[in-house]
């Protein structure tokens, strides 16, 4: 009798996933198709005579991307740091070499588009852009730095040993890309804030790293036209997206005029389906469509907060804690381009614009967060 009652009294143990949150990402990556098919069909119908043409491509990444964050979603993520025998290294460090290799190769050989060499041409499957990779080897080792020596992050010199680690790679993102260079240093910096306990020079470092990121906008004639822009986008002619997004954005009004009935994505936003999505999203479904969407992004942000937050070690609070910077940052910014509350940068809504590279590498640091979720024990 007494061992039933000890066995009936005995808490079982069970490993937590976090469906909420797979439903979550499953349903914005399915909304962006719908909002891209929506925003480029006039375009695709156009240009290649195939409404779907964007839609076709951006499905088959999403749906390949699916399967890797689900696959991935079920290895233990720590098996990424484990020193692999014959060569005494890790995936993440080879992940960081490669990405290294990968930036060095696009400044030298990669496709200009726009003026910026930004893209490798991976022929009838599009371009691939590397720093999109490039942020889950900032996530990811900046987590491993970290992790190896937490409490070095208490005084200011631990910070510039993570720094140190990761300028190359933001030296050779800054180069062509301003705006993917800000989103690492904000992944950089919420790691190693996370895991400092004084936080008094981060005060410090951020003013200095803002010097460093005005000098590079002041110095680049394109970059600081931008600003001149965003202070009179109605008279400069580089405003004109920009414009037509704001007309986009008020025409909507409370309720929209109707999925697929946008009059400013039929040419007059250039590729509505990338950058400024979010403008034919409040023309289309109007603030309330705006607004929920909006809410579904901090709902979704909220779930990466709760694993963070209960993850087995500090490694995956870490990596969870990047993954938040980083869609957190982006949605943030982007919203805040398209209104134009600052100025213009080629910041993607995370799931929903338009871009292969993009979606897919969403996908994996999904799978990874998801990953910390399964390692999560709770009783029952």
């Amino acid at each position: 009798m007494g061992r039933i009652a000890a066995d009936t009294s005995r808490k079982r143990i069970h490993r937590y996933y976090d469906y909420s949150l797979l439903f979550l990402t499953l349903f914005l990556v399915c909304f962006g198709l719908v909002m891209i098919y929506s925003t480029s069909s006039y375009n695709a119908q156009r240009v290649y005579r195939n409404p779907t043409h964007y839609l076709e491509k951006q499905a088959l990444f999403a749906g390949v991307g699916i399967l890797i964050m689900l696959f991935i979603s079920k290895i233990d993520y720590r098996l990424y740091f484990k020193s692999i025998k014959k060569i005494r290294i890790n995936m993440v460090i080879l992940l960081y070499v490669l990405c290294l290799f990968l930036q060095i190769y696009v400044l030298i050989f990669g496709e200009v588009v726009n003026g910026a060499k930004r893209w490798i041409s991976l022929g009838s499957l599009g371009k691939f852009q590397p720093s999109e990779l490039t942020k889950i080897a900032v996530i990811l080792f900046t987590a491993y730095i970290v992790n190896m020596a937490p409490r070095k992050l208490d005084k200011f010199t631990g910070f510039l040993r993570v720094l140190l680690f990761i300028s190359p790679l933001l030296g050779l993102i800054v180069v062509e890309n301003f705006s993917t260079a800000l989103i690492i240093c904000i992944i950089m910096v919420a790691i190693c804030f996370i895991a400092s306990k004084k936080k008094a020079y981060f005060i410090i470092s951020g003013v200095a790293l803002a010097a460093v990121g005005f000098l590079f906008i002041y110095f680049v004639s394109y970059r600081s036209e931008r600003i001149a822009v965003w202070l009179n986008v109605e008279t400069e002619p580089k405003g004109y997206q920009i414009l037509q997004g704001l007309y986009a954005i008020a025409s909507g009004g409370i309720f929209g005029k109707g999925l697929g009935e946008s009059m400013q994505k039929l040419g007059f936003i250039p590729e509505s389906h990338n950058d400024m999505i979010f403008s034919v999203i409040c023309e289309e479904l109007g603030l309330f469509g705006a607004i929920a969407l909006i809410l579904l992004f901090i709902l979704f942000i909220w779930r990466i907060f709760i694993i963070a937050i209960n993850a087995p070690d500090l490694l995956g609070g870490l990596i969870a804690t990047g993954v938040l910077a980083h869609i957190a940052s982006q949605v943030l910014i982007n919203i805040a381009v398209v209104t134009n509350t600052i100025p213009s940068t080629g910041i993607t809504l995370p799931f929903i614009s338009y871009g292969g590279s993009s979606v897919m590498v969403l996908l994996v640091e999904m799978g990874i967060v998801l990953s910390i979720s399964n390692q999560i024990r709770v009783e029952r």
